[in-house]
């Protein structure tokens, strides 16, 4: 007896989209069977033309509880994840206080977390100046690796490293280092103006060629894997493409702002699309698009970093003083697949940017696929429903959104955890390490 099947005539295995029968035992799964297959289950729901997913893993989510849970919290962002089919996050080192940057600051943020989380929660650690030292004990107590800033984080109890100290923090610990890749020898103070040009010229690409660079360069020399986060200029595609050839371990990663905004249709003063890196043109857009393609960036993954509404400045819509972030875990999924589908691009293209490369990235061989011995962790998606985004309608805890009004294709129905149904009351997402 299964405790639960799902059907779906599209359901998104590791062979592709094909109808299906996924059953379920304490919270496994443990047959992908035929959609007509007999099965015996306490329950069982048919998806019809609805697809079946994996949930999606999120390696890119900045929680901010403890210190400025007034800006997001466990509770509300795992809530919206879930609402996105997002069933595992990872939790960013910053912009919590304290900061992860020690074994003790990570017992500090599980402990704000216990009790409060609807889907599963990894965490990052930090490296920050002159905690190298800490890096093998933060280690062995579970993160997934360690971020790194090469350009000012935005809050000072996170202060970049140089060039050098990534190197001394990729010698201190054998660990997968995620890099923050702009070089402040190239960036510009931007002047007060609501023009969002303005900003942009402030952050140009050259900022992430060579922070690219830099960080190309420790990784041969320590012979560690680096991963690009959030990778925004698409000039910096052919240092990666050139590195990977060579050897170096080296992947990077994109997300959904980059890959479906446009720099020349931000309007003045909309300071809720401000992220660093910036948006940039549509036509590199284009080549981030090629790239995801061909596998040279492996992963989409939402960078969610809210704030109060007071920190967007959009009373002044002051692109230069608003603090620079995009909150879209729920959204990823239908931002994503809207514009894949008009490109050509299936629903198993975006499982596997948005499920199973993350969890492959992060070493979560359990997550991330519809697949014997895999976590029971699904979503049911109507791939042809239209969604208006309604800020009132997130989760996050500060509803602001560039996607406001939006109208998109696709709409999650459930999402299930371990086999059991996200509903947004009764939290039961369970703390993640990483796997020996």
């Amino acid at each position: 007896m299964m405790d639960l099947v799902i059907r779906s005539r599209r359901a998104v295995t590791a062979e592709g989209e094909r109808p299906a029968a996924v059953a379920v035992r304490e919270g496994v799964i443990v047959e992908v069977a035929g959609y007509d297959a007999v099965l015996d289950a306490a329950e069982e729901h048919d998806l019809g033309d609805d697809a079946l997913l994996p949930g999606l893993v999120d390696t890119h989510v900045h929680v901010n509880e403890p210190g400025r849970t007034e800006w997001e919290g466990f509770a509300t962002a795992t809530r919206a994840a879930a609402a996105g089919g997002v069933t595992t996050i990872i939790d960013m080192p910053l912009n919590s206080l304290p900061p992860t940057v020690d074994a003790d600051a990570l017992r500090v943020k599980q402990t704000a977390a216990t009790g409060q989380c609807h889907v599963d929660v990894g965490f990052w650690g930090g490296a920050i100046p002159g905690n190298a030292g800490s890096l093998p004990g933060l280690h062995d107590a579970g993160v997934f690796g360690f971020k790194a800033f090469l350009a000012d984080s935005g809050v000072p109890e996170f202060p970049p490293v140089t060039p050098s100290q990534l190197s001394g923090a990729l010698s201190a610990v054998d660990a997968l280092f995620v890099v923050h890749a702009e070089d402040p020898y190239h960036l510009h103070e931007a002047a007060s103006s609501s023009n969002y040009t303005d900003f942009l010229a402030s952050r140009p690409p050259d900022a992430e060629h060579a922070a690219v660079q830099n960080a190309i360069a420790a990784a041969r020399a320590a012979g560690s894997h680096v991963h690009i986060l959030h990778l925004s200029a698409a000039g910096a595609l052919p240092l990666i493409r050139q590195a990977r050839a060579a050897g170096v371990r080296v992947t990077a990663e994109t997300c959904p702002h980059y890959l479906t905004l446009a720099a020349e249709h931000i309007p003045a003063g909309a300071t809720e699309y401000k992220c660093c890196p910036p948006i940039r043109e549509s036509a590199n857009a284009d080549l981030l698009w090629a790239a995801l393609a061909d596998g040279l960036i492996t992963c989409v993954v939402s960078d969610h970093s809210p704030c109060t509404p007071d920190l967007k400045r959009q009373d002044t819509g002051d692109f230069a003083a608003a603090w620079g972030g995009i909150a879209s875990v729920q959204l990823g999924l239908p931002v994503i697949w809207t514009a894949a589908r008009a490109r050509g691009h299936t629903l198993a293209d975006v499982v596997s940017w948005m499920a199973r490369r993350p969890a492959d990235l992060v070493g979560l061989s359990r997550k991330g696929r519809l697949a014997v011995g895999a976590d029971a962790d699904l979503v049911a998606f109507a791939p042809d429903a239209t969604l208006v985004v309604d800020p009132a309608a997130l989760h996050h805890r500060n509803p602001i959104t560039p996607y406001a009004g939006q109208t998109l294709t696709g709409a999650v129905r459930t999402t299930w955890l371990r086999g059991r149904p996200v509903t947004g009351d009764t939290p039961h997402g369970q703390f993640l390490t990483r796997e020996p």
